[in-house]
């Protein structure tokens, strides 16, 4: 798997939803704080973002907003107009009280385990513009067509479409933020996607984090001296290579105790460990809890 593909995986959890809403000015939506992430997408008319102590941030047909972490916000056709709640998880509406112009919005959201975030996940900024640009970020459009659609027209298999459809939405959201970013001069998590070498070596890594990676190995997959490799790996990512491959190691582990009955041995082998001693070892050091602790307490939580 890719490394942004890996990353949503180890957050998402959960099932996603979404509703179509049709609103006439005046109108507002306040939303509350949750421990996921939500999108909106103005398919037709205008509005205005209110993301809390930002900036009122002006919406127009076809443009994308995503809050990767919800702090609590608000829409509304003006700034001005008074808000009501939004009530999560509610059906599609149509606000026929209003007067003015009409507004057509498509919204949805994430759960997200905020436990262990992934570094590429969480550097990103609290809201995410993507405005309508013709003849950019393609899929993405697409997937929004075909979300729509089947909100609009429900049929014989929606409700796996629509999940299915929202997980797609989720990955192009953030594949068309990081490839804007990757323009010019990238810096963090952006440049190292964008840069051929440095992607290689954690391509490698989250493929086969039981591999028993060294510096120069990785560096050899880049093509490139250990020294300049380290160097330029630790710059971008923020952490030197062999301690983002324990982080990520420990991450699968995690994931690995929560969602099976493997044996510790078994896990142990699966994130590059021959010794299970070593393994609870380095797994408490990041999680304060023995593997076999963590299972136990997760079970209970879940």
């Amino acid at each position: 798997m890719d490394v942004l593909s890996d990353a949503v995986t180890t957050m998402r959890t959960g099932r996603p939803h979404s509703n179509r809403n049709r609103l006439r000015a005046p109108w507002g939506l306040r939303f509350p704080p949750t421990d996921g992430a939500g999108f909106h997408i103005v398919l037709s008319g205008s509005c205005w973002l209110l993301p809390g102590s930002a900036e009122p941030l002006r919406l127009a047909a076809g443009d994308i907003v995503f809050l990767p972490r919800e702090p609590g916000h608000a829409l509304a056709d003006d700034p001005a107009s008074p808000l009501t709640e939004f009530r999560i998880g509610g059906r599609d509406r149509e606000d026929a009280t209003g007067t003015g112009a009409a507004t057509d919005l498509l919204c949805g959201a994430y759960v997200l385990d905020r436990s262990r975030p992934h570094p590429l996940l969480a550097d990103l900024p609290d809201v995410i513009h993507l405005p309508a640009q013709v003849g950019r970020h393609r899929r993405l459009r697409t997937a929004v067509d075909l979300l729509g659609a089947e909100l609009a027209d429900p049929g014989a298999g929606t409700s796996a479409s629509v999940s299915a459809l929202l997980d797609l939405l989720l990955l192009y959201m953030l594949r068309a933020w990081f490839d804007d970013r990757s323009v010019g001069e990238p810096t963090g998590w952006p440049a190292a996607l964008a840069d051929p070498e440095i992607s290689a070596a954690l391509h490698a890594m989250h493929t086969d984090p039981a591999a028993p990676w060294s510096v120069r190995e990785l560096g050899e997959r880049a093509g490139l001296s250990r020294t300049v490799f380290a160097q330029r790996f630790s710059a971008l990512v923020g952490r030197p290579p062999l301690a983002y491959l324990t982080w990520w190691r420990m991450t699968v582990a995690a994931r690995t105790l929560r969602e099976t009955d493997a044996p510790l041995a078994t896990v142990a082998r699966q994130c590059g460990y021959a010794s299970e001693f070593a393994f609870a070892k380095t797994f408490k050091r990041e999680f304060g809890l023995a593997p076999g602790a963590f299972r136990r307490q997760s079970q209970v939580l879940a």
